[in-house]
């Protein structure tokens, strides 16, 4: 489809930019560019416009705007000046054509600027702007903003002087009020004088420096309100603007770093506890626009202008105003975002991590100030963080759950967590004594998959530490409750949150963090003894039964040190000559598996070590049956039905029950990808006892899927393997 149809001037000046842009004006208003994705595209326009007007294609513009021909040019250099039409009503539309045909020449523009300046033009124009309001002549107050404007793309400090003056400034707006293009006049002369207030929060003396600030803020508006966005070919004819603005600014920095007296009472004010909250944010945004405007100093006046600052004390007045005023404002902003992307609350969020980062911190002689400040951020600010996540979690779901509501709650998650993780006891006791860890896994019932898994990831982090304070404060609360019903809850489910809780409890199994395997297995197992797609819980639970042996006989623990300590591995080790000797035996020593202890370890008494050995041995090739047993069974028959049904116990009555989603929804039982169906990522193949751990340098991070790994195992493993060295001697021979 045709998107631009234009046609090629002879005298349009057309120019190519970046290798991939060509730009051009058709008329006074309308300036056009097409931008192309490939240069060669670009260039093959280019060599048409180039052909229609007879222009080499290398050139970069094909009409020559700056110079022109030796005859314009020495016709410009012999005329002594540009003759101005009388400024007069009739005669607005021809001055308005010889401004606008004096801008593409540098000379003419010159000779115009030098005759505006001689003979007083602006102010004789402005009279006939009043003229032109009073009889409402419209047509005329349109020649004379096409006029204005042209004056500004002079580029000329000595008629922004003049235009800029108090005199002259606001007829000057009220010229640009008259834009050709809009139906209506816009009304900047009324926002200036009435909507638009000065308020001085410390009383200015100098009239001079009041006058410079009223100038500065009206050209400033002028910059940015008043004067349409410059074409390519006008950007860089307002440089001078700019610079003005600039030097202003400069000015006014100056004559108040000398004013002694001001700086005085504007400290004096902030640090003085009298000071009324309205009046301290007024004083507190001045001081912000002050230091604003310094930024236009160079270098070496900025830092006398810093310097002169903290001489007067802005340390001390900041220190009042600072902490709770910005970090609360950052947050309370953070909350209220209106966008409902959040755009804003992200990069706040992102500020927020930075100021509590310790990493971030200057280290100082006193060590002590990191302590004081993560101390002040937990007592002063922590509640406003935390008050959405407090007030949406009263109840057993989330009381709000839409989008953004989650899309905030999120956030909030995410810096608590990385909290957990920097922040060691300061996080620490407010999770505890705030009992936070109750309320945000109450979220783990919203319907947002991506905050529940927000709030696993938040408990993950505290586990993840192994700190016994909070191990404590998860078993005491029952804590694991709202994680096993949303395991439950999820069905048979192959997806992110599934394998997420099967890690969490697959790290408390490969750590051995005894108290947590207690408290699930005491507590849960009858939820979870028939989740047989992963061996995690009855891993879990192996290791509970480890754990009350040896609570119940402390010898069989000794002993299993000691079998432990003479173990034989299989690998690139050497091996020493402890471990020869207890493999130089014969064939017939080895006994259904036993080991048998060495000469050296005869010396204990036989009785206290083989008796617990034997009843050990026993028990555990009972085990080994039943489990043998159990995994034949599974699979043959497949993997069992994932309907769960569960009393909790040690004073907990909730009933946690899961029940079978239909056989035909995505992840069902017996479906492609589901955790108990052949060939998927959680099944268990009848060639294998185990699937491969997914791990990282930092840990376990995966599904995974371990066989009892007590160290016997391993011991029965390796024996079949490796023949006694004895035997082996017998094979070389």
């Amino acid at each position: 489809s045709l998107l631009l149809e234009s046609k090629i001037n002879p005298n349009t000046a057309y120019q190519k930019q970046q290798d991939t842009l060509i730009v051009w004006s058709e008329a006074e208003n309308y300036d056009l560019a097409l931008s192309f994705q490939e240069k060669a595209g670009c260039d093959e326009i280019w060599e048409k416009i180039c052909q229609v007007q007879g222009k080499d294609p290398s050139v970069d513009i094909t009409q020559d705007l700056v110079d022109e021909s030796e005859e314009e040019r020495f016709d410009d250099m012999s005329s002594p000046g540009l003759e101005l039409p009388s400024c007069e009503l009739n005669r607005l539309e021809e001055i308005a054509e010889l401004v606008a045909s004096s801008l593409p020449s540098p000379l003419r523009r010159e000779k115009l600027a030098l005759a505006l300046e001689n003979e007083g033009y602006i102010k004789k124009l402005l009279e006939l702007f009043h003229v032109c309001e009073d009889l409402e002549n419209i047509e005329g107050l349109h020649h004379l903003y096409e006029i204005i404007k042209g004056i500004f793309l002079l580029n000329r400090t000595a008629l922004f002087e003049v235009m800029f003056s108090e005199e002259c400034i606001m007829d000057v707006i009220g010229c640009l009020e008259y834009d050709p293009a809009l139906s209506q006049p816009r009304k900047h002369r009324e926002f200036l004088t009435k909507t638009a207030k000065f308020k001085e929060v410390i009383p200015i003396s100098d009239p001079e420096l009041k006058q410079k600030i009223h100038q500065t803020y009206r050209v400033q508006y002028i910059q940015d309100m008043v004067l349409p966005t410059p074409s390519v070919f006008e950007e860089n004819m307002l440089s001078t603007l700019h610079s003005f603005i600039f030097f202003n600014k400069v000015e006014i920095v100056g004559m108040l770093q000398e004013d002694e007296k001001f700086l005085t009472d504007l400290f004096a004010q902030l640090t003085d506890e009298a000071t009324d909250e309205e009046k301290r944010q007024e004083l507190v945004n001045f001081l912000k626009e002050f230091c604003a405007f310094s930024q236009t100093l160079q270098p070496q006046n900025r830092d006398a202008f810093f310097k002169t600052l903290s001489n007067m004390g802005i340390l001390p007045a900041l220190e009042v105003i600072l902490d709770i005023l910005l970090i609360n404002l950052i947050i309370e902003h953070m909350i209220c975002d209106t966008d409902p992307e959040l755009g804003g609350a992200v990069q706040l969020m992102g500020l927020l991590r930075t100021l509590v980062d310790p990493e971030n911190m200057l280290a100082t002689a006193n060590k002590t100030e990191k302590t004081e400040f993560l101390g002040f951020f937990y007592k002063h600010c922590m509640h406003v963080l935390t008050a959405p996540l407090l007030a949406n979690t009263t109840e057993d779901k989330p009381s709000k759950d839409d989008f953004q509501t989650a899309q905030l709650l999120a956030l909030v998650l995410e810096l608590l967590t990385f909290c957990v993780e920097h922040h060691t006891y300061h996080i620490k006791n407010y999770i505890i004594n705030k009992d936070i860890l109750r309320r945000v896994l109450v979220l783990m019932a919203s319907k947002h998959a991506f905050l529940a898994l927000c709030a696993l990831r938040f408990k993950r982090k505290i586990i993840g530490l192994k700190d016994e304070f909070y191990n404590r404060y998860i078993m005491k609360s029952f804590l694991f409750e709202p994680v096993v019903k949303a395991f439950l809850n999820n069905g048979s489910r192959y997806n992110l949150m599934n394998s997420a809780i099967i890690e969490m409890f697959e790290f408390i199994r490969v750590e051995d963090i005894k108290s947590l395997t207690a408290h699930v297995i005491e507590n849960y197992w009858k939820a979870l003894e028939d989740v047989d797609y992963v061996q995690t819980f009855k891993g879990l639970k192996l290791r509970f039964e480890q754990q009350r042996e040896r609570q119940d006989n402390p010898k069989l623990d000794s002993m299993r040190s000691i079998l432990r300590n003479h173990r034989y591995r299989r690998d690139a080790r050497t091996l020493e000559d402890e471990e020869e000797m207890w493999f130089n035996t014969d064939e017939d020593d080895m006994e259904d598996g036993e080991p048998v202890v060495s000469p050296p370890d005869k010396t204990k008494n036989d009785d206290d070590i083989m008796d617990p050995i034997s009843k050990f041995m026993e028990r555990k090739k009972l085990k080994e049956s039943e489990e043998k047993e159990v995994l034949l069974k599974t699979n043959l028959s497949g993997r069992q039905s994932p309907s769960f049904k569960l009393s909790l116990s040690s004073g907990t009555k909730t009933n946690l029950t899961s029940q079978s989603p239909a056989a035909n929804l995505p992840g069902s039982p017996g479906s492609p990808g589901s955790p108990g169906s052949p060939g998927s990522p959680g099944s268990v193949p009848k060639s294998t006892s185990q699937t491969a751990a997914i791990t990282t340098k930092g840990g376990l991070v995966g599904l995974v899927d371990y066989p009892d790994d007590d160290e016997d195992d391993d011991e029965d493993e390796d024996k079949e393997e490796t023949p006694p060295l004895s035997k082996k001697a017998k094979f070389e021979s």
